[in-house]
């Protein structure tokens, strides 16, 4: 379980908004390149390590990009306005320290706002937007933040690292989809597959599945797994959701998302992936969601159309910088990807 802690703690705190996810970009070659025969990066900046087998073709794919900001004005007091990269809820954005990736290194700030003190009884009532938001860096000016290497079209991440909670748990930022990277990394390390794999590092998936879909149709796999995190609904106040996916119950089997606009899993790829979980004795939950959509849902549209699954782990918080997942879920992910690639051609 170390091992799972350590690469994923490794991915969660690198850095990379959609369209600027090249740190993760090269753990992920880092970590692989010693278990496939080629690894290249095409235009739009997915990764893909090949391992070379027989004619079937098997694609993992897992989003490297996180959600995050970016610079998008800067006054003449130094204070930096900026907007959402991929879906936020606004109030959690607030008060947050954040880390500017500018041309001459990290700058740290922080998000604020005017202080409850100075607002009206009917202001205190409304949820602040990201408009009535500014970023502080310490500057006195817009030179000075031009001189820190910030400017317009600055990326900016949050400044988060991932730590121990109790029960084998862990929390930090950007485990959608970190945790899908590293399953995809320990899966492929570990299966026995005979097929030609395709592992890709997928980019802008938070921004409309982009990565995914040009990747696919470059690959045209036989079948395809796209790993993600799923919303957890063992907390309070999820209850309303009517669904039953819970932390350390094992990964969840995505039967349909987005309510069907999305991916409507078929049969054969349900029949694919439950059967190899109850085979290997891998605990599994199925999921109905109504909200959300992964990867799968560009891949499985591509050319002809691809069978392509989706499995889950478990997440409490998604898109906010303190995601929780039980790391036993990531290990059992990473078991069950391994083995349905060792059976996926007796399906497809």
């Amino acid at each position: 379980m170390e091992e799972i802690k350590s690469l994923l703690k490794k991915l969660s705190d690198a850095h990379g908004i959609s369209g600027y996810e090249d740190d993760i970009r090269e753990i992920i070659k880092a970590e692989l390149e010693d278990y496939v025969d080629e690894i290249k990066v095409d235009k739009l900046g997915n990764v893909i390590c090949i391992r070379n087998g027989s004619e079937f073709k098997e694609m993992i794919a897992a989003h490297m990009d996180e959600i995050g900001f970016m610079v998008k004005f800067i006054d003449e007091k130094g204070y930096i306005r900026f907007t959402p990269i991929g879906g936020w809820f606004s109030q959690i954005a607030l008060g947050q320290r954040v880390i500017l990736h500018g041309s001459r290194g990290k700058v740290y700030g922080v998000i604020g706002c005017k202080p409850p003190h100075l607002m009206k009884n009917d202001e205190r009532k409304k949820a602040i937007e990201f408009k009535d938001m500014f970023i502080d860096v310490g500057a006195g000016s817009r030179k000075e933040v031009l001189e820190m290497g910030i400017e317009v079209g600055t990326p900016i991440t949050i400044d988060r690292e991932l730590v121990d909670l109790g029960g084998g748990k862990v929390t930090g930022k950007a485990l959608d989809d970190r945790v899908g990277i590293a399953v995809m990394i320990k899966a492929l390390k570990e299966t026995k597959s005979d097929a030609t794999i395709y592992a890709v590092g997928t980019v802008q998936e938070e921004v409309g599945l982009k990565g995914a879909r040009v990747s696919a149709f470059a690959i045209e796999p036989d079948v395809a797994i796209a790993v993600d995190v799923c919303v957890a609904t063992d907390f309070p106040g999820a209850e309303s959701a009517h669904m039953d996916i819970k932390l350390g119950k094992g990964p969840a089997i995505t039967v349909v998302d987005a309510g069907g606009r999305g991916l409507i899993a078929s049969k054969n790829v349900l029949k694919w992936l439950r059967e190899t979980a109850e085979k290997h004795g891998i605990p599994y939950q199925l999921e109905v969601a109504e909200g959300g959509t992964t990867d799968a849902t560009a891949i499985h549209l591509t050319k002809a159309g691809i069978p392509t699954g989706v499995l889950s782990v478990p997440a409490r918080y998604i898109h906010s910088p303190v995601e929780v997942v039980d790391l036993e879920d990531v290990k059992n992910c990473s078991l069950l990807v391994a083995k349905a690639l060792e059976r996926a051609e007796k399906y497809f």
